[in-house]
């Protein structure tokens, strides 16, 4: 019998590898923040872990109303 060992995240909560922002390290389960617009002279994407999203108090971007 095939079994997944992966454990699926909630519905409609996108997750993947990548770079946290807030603790300048590569984790799992990063969500993207912040949309920074190139015409403020930065642009880029801010993205946070688990750990982070919870000490920071940061809602994910697809998340908020």
């Amino acid at each position: 019998m095939n079994e997944s060992t992966q454990t699926e995240a909630a519905e409609g909560t996108p997750q993947s590898y990548g770079f946290c922002s807030w603790h300048n390290r590569f984790a799992d389960g990063v969500r993207l923040i912040e949309v920074i617009e190139q015409g403020s002279g930065a642009g880029g994407t801010q993205y946070a872990c688990g750990p982070c999203r919870e000490t920071y108090r940061l809602v994910p971007f697809a998340d908020r109303p």
